[in-house]
């Protein structure tokens, strides 16, 4: 097994290549080259620049979809007309590409303002007046903060926010089990929005039969409408949810295994993965399958560097890893060996700690005492992952 450009996590459990994740010409000699059986694509980036048309076109099979059908992440305004031709139930909006047309088409605040493009998970401004209406606007429109040239402006949405992901084979959506992120970087929903700051699966109202209802609804649909545009979607459809007093809505589509929230979903599946996303890859391969689920709770708190998500820390000797007890996960994001081989941080979110147990209450006690065990200068934590479902 082989990951590119992977961190000093990975690097201990599979041979590493360097090859940046966007350099997708490489990445297919290097699939290639090392005779890869099946590739599975984890950022956004290299899905939106094609690199599984690119593996295709090669003859190697690719867990993660097209370009054309990953552009439901890489195009907010995309993913809404796809979502309106399917009638999928969102947020209204407009779509604005100057300044002026952003600020006349708000009709109440909050209001919602999204870079259309990619941006790491923090495109999104929720403008709580006109003054910040307009600076968020002039960021994004006048200084293309996230190089984008449109933005989607959308009616502000009040409910339980819940993360529904789903393998798709083309033609089926299977639903996995549901989670709960927590975007904000400071405890109560403050701050500005993060790529995810912890989570914790399941989200104790949404069991198995209401996943597959959710799923019918909002997940099909999409799976349908863009296989009637000739562009069948293989991979995993991540439908970000707010589950409002007038029914779910979808706030976003992502299309990968989005985190935080599978950290705190996969260790929970007894389901064997590399087998699911092997089926994935075959038109309707997911048709007749069921999933097994262990019984126990999963949260998951992330712990980040220094001035993230403004800016991040790099650089910092990471101790503590050793005293993890059994049983508990830690996955490696943001970090690298230094010249003396230590760990030290290499990014904004530096890793995530994930903890089962037989509640919500049990496995967030074991997260936070994992965590308070790994020591870095400039440690940043949320406190209240999964706090109200505990």
């Amino acid at each position: 097994m082989i990951c590119a450009p992977g961190n000093a996590g990975i690097a201990r459990d599979v041979r590493v290549l360097e090859v940046g994740a966007e350099d997708v010409e490489r990445l297919v000699l290097a699939a290639a080259g090392e005779q890869v059986d099946l590739v599975l694509v984890g950022p956004e980036a290299p899905l939106v620049a094609g690199l599984a048309d690119a593996l295709d076109e090669a003859g190697i099979r690719c867990f993660g979809p097209s370009a054309a059908a990953a552009a439901l992440e890489g195009s907010k305004a995309f993913c809404k007309e796809v979502m309106a031709a399917a009638g999928v139930p969102t947020a209204s909006y407009t779509v604005v590409e100057d300044p002026r047309a952003g600020m006349e088409a708000i009709t109440a605040y909050p209001v919602v303002l999204k870079a259309d493009g990619l941006a790491a998970g923090k495109g999104v401004i929720i403008a709580q007046d006109e003054d910040q209406a307009r600076e968020a606007l002039d960021a994004l429109l006048v200084e293309r903060r996230f190089g984008t040239e449109r933005v989607v402006v959308e009616e502000h949405l009040l409910g339980v926010e819940l993360s529904l992901l789903a393998l798709c084979d083309g033609r089926t959506a299977l639903p996995l089990a549901s989670a709960q992120d927590y975007k904000r970087i400071f405890e109560g929903d403050r701050g500005p929005n993060t790529g995810g700051m912890g989570s914790y699966s399941p989200v104790g109202a949404i069991d198995a039969p209401r996943a597959v209802e959710l799923a019918q609804a909002i997940h099909q649909p999409v799976l349908y409408e863009l296989d009637r545009r000739g562009i069948p979607f293989h991979g995993v459809l991540y439908a970000g949810l707010m589950m409002t007093g007038d029914g779910p809505r979808v706030l976003e589509f992502n299309v990968r295994f989005g985190d935080p929230e599978t950290q705190a979903i996969l260790p929970r599946l007894r389901t064997d993965l590399l087998t699911l996303t092997e089926v994935a890859t075959r038109p309707g391969g997911l048709a007749d399958t069921e999933l097994e689920w262990s019984p126990e709770a999963a949260v998951t708190v992330v712990l980040a560097s220094r001035g993230y998500p403004g800016s991040s820390s790099s650089g910092d000797v990471i101790g503590g890893l050793d005293r993890i007890p059994e049983g508990v996960y830690v996955t490696h994001a943001g970090t690298a060996t230094d010249d003396h081989g230590r760990l030290i941080t290499a990014g904004g979110r530096v890793l995530s700690v994930t903890a089962l147990g037989a509640d919500v209450a049990a496995a967030r006690e074991a997260a936070y005492a994992a965590a308070d065990m790994i020591e870095f200068d400039g440690k940043q934590l949320r406190r209240d992952i999964a706090l109200r479902a505990a």
